[in-house]
């Protein structure tokens, strides 16, 4: 049976030296000349100027500033059905499994082993017979420990945590999108149902007028001519409501789909919904430092620069020996021997791993480290820069379609006087078929206009909150 052993104390001695060393490759810093740190990237925006907007940071479920309780219960029912939020929350599950397991390599792990043999001297005795074998054994159970005094392990525990936050990032920005489509989606199923309502509207008054031009030309004072041109506006105002009804049709199939239903589960109450949603205050939008902190993408970038920094360290680590401290407990020998004292022995020391002699091979794997570092931070850059940027657009798209949706109601409303008007004018006599016709296309014209443009103006709010990056 073995004696017990120890290893050499050179090697303990080198183990405790490198001890005090500090962890391979660089800590996680951001840069200070990244775009994220630029001054000019965390004021104000540029174009959330105006009594439209307000600085007061974006509140997390910015859809209760529509005060909608139908909108409230859709987004609340979608981001717990959803499936694709589903299976962004099972990437982030399985993150955390991943973290778990690098963190577990720094665990103590146990190894037991058994075995068993015959041996058999193949002399024989002075009579010429074979000698008897005698049966061996061997039971053992062994400790080891890593130390990890270059720091591999804990650098691979940052890489894996700062992964999973950059999936966590992810699953946020799915959670935004989520909320944001289902918004965008109940607003289209109200706003394709006001503008049917304005469009029934314009018909009710264009058939209106049909019906007495009708009149008129069966009392001799109207011509076929008038009465097809207001035919003609009748017929052009309905053609529009086909495709509107498509849109509501459409929107409610989207909304099934949000909230995790086949499309003929839609949501039936939002069938009637008639009522734009409207904020009653300006739009909160913060600065450019809430926007870096809060917009996912931009967190999922950085997340992953500070992985591929600890993955710096892990390739340094290699040119270091692995020191783990171990120590093992056997019981062997021949099976007569079985629970003697002499066929019990122990083993205790540092265990040193150092592969040789592959340090090109560990060289090309830090450049390429260090490498895929600098991608990822111009990568981090490029985001912040164009969210930067989205966010300017969309603040300042919906900022001119406010004053768009403005002129649009003034045009309406003017031309509902010249409509009045022209009516007056012609019932007297004192105007002719013509332009009472012409005022009517343009009130028309104006109506459907000015409703096109409110909708439309619902669903660039809706992209100025996705562009905040607000909802997660």
């Amino acid at each position: 049976m073995r004696a017990p052993s120890l290893l050499p104390v050179a090697t303990l001695a080198l183990a405790l030296t490198l001890s005090g060393c500090a962890a391979a490759g660089p800590d996680y810093v951001l840069q200070k000349d990244a775009a994220a740190r630029a001054p000019s990237a965390q004021g104000r925006f540029l174009s959330a100027q105006g009594p439209a907007f307000e600085s007061e940071a974006l509140p997390d479920r910015w859809w209760h500033l529509y005060e909608d309780p139908r909108l409230d219960a859709l987004i609340g029912q979608a981001l717990s059905a959803n499936a694709d939020l589903r299976e962004a929350d099972a990437n982030l599950r399985r993150a955390d499994a991943l973290v778990r397991e690098a963190a577990g390599q720094r665990s103590l792990s146990t190894t037991a082993h058994a075995d068993a043999g015959i041996e058999r001297d193949y002399s024989t005795d002075s009579a010429g017979t074979n000698l008897p074998g005698v049966i061996t054994y061997g039971l053992g159970l062994s400790l080891s420990y890593p130390l990890d005094l270059k720091g591999k392990l804990r650098r691979a525990i940052e890489a894996s945590e700062a992964d999973r936050d950059a999936v966590a990032a992810a699953r946020d920005a799915v959670r935004i999108s989520v909320a944001a489509s289902t918004a965008r989606a109940y607003a289209g199923v109200c706003a394709a149902n006001y503008q049917i309502a304005t469009v029934e509207k314009v018909i009710v008054l264009q058939q209106e007028t049909l019906d007495a031009t009708q009149r008129l030309q069966k009392g001799g004072r109207g011509t076929a001519f008038d009465v097809s041109r207001a035919g003609t506006a009748v017929e052009t105002s309905k053609a529009s409501l086909p495709a509107l009804m498509a849109a509501r049709r459409n929107g409610l199939y989207l909304l099934a789909a949000l909230l995790g239903r086949p499309p003929a589960d839609y949501p039936h109450d939002v069938e009637d919904c008639a009522t734009l949603p409207r904020l009653p205050l300006p739009m909160p939008v913060g600065d450019g430092t809430a926007l870096i902190r809060r917009r996912p993408g931009i967190r999922q970038a950085e997340r992953t620069l500070a992985a591929s920094t600890a993955r710096i360290g892990v390739a340094m680590a290699d040119l270091y020996p692995q020191v783990s401290i171990g120590g093992g407990l056997v019981n062997g020998g021949q099976l007569a021997d079985i629970g003697s004292s002499h066929s019990f022995g122990f083993s205790l020391g540092p265990l040193l791993s150092w592969s040789f002699p592959n340090r090109p091979v560990i060289k090309a794997r830090i450049d390429a480290a260090n490498a895929q570092t600098e991608a990822d931070l111009a990568h981090f850059d490029s985001v912040v820069l164009e969210a930067l940027r989205g966010t300017e657009v969309a603040l300042e798209t919906y900022a001119r379609g406010r004053e768009r949706t403005e002129a649009l109601r003034r045009a309406a409303a003017s031309a509902q006087v010249s409509a009045d008007q022209a009516g007056k004018l012609f019932h007297f006599g004192r105007s002719d078929f013509l332009s009472l016709l012409s005022a009517q296309g343009a009130l028309a014209t104006a109506q459907v206009n000015y409703a096109a443009a409110q909708s439309e103006l619902v669903d660039r709010q809706i992209a100025v909150f996705l562009a905040l990056g607000g909802g997660w």
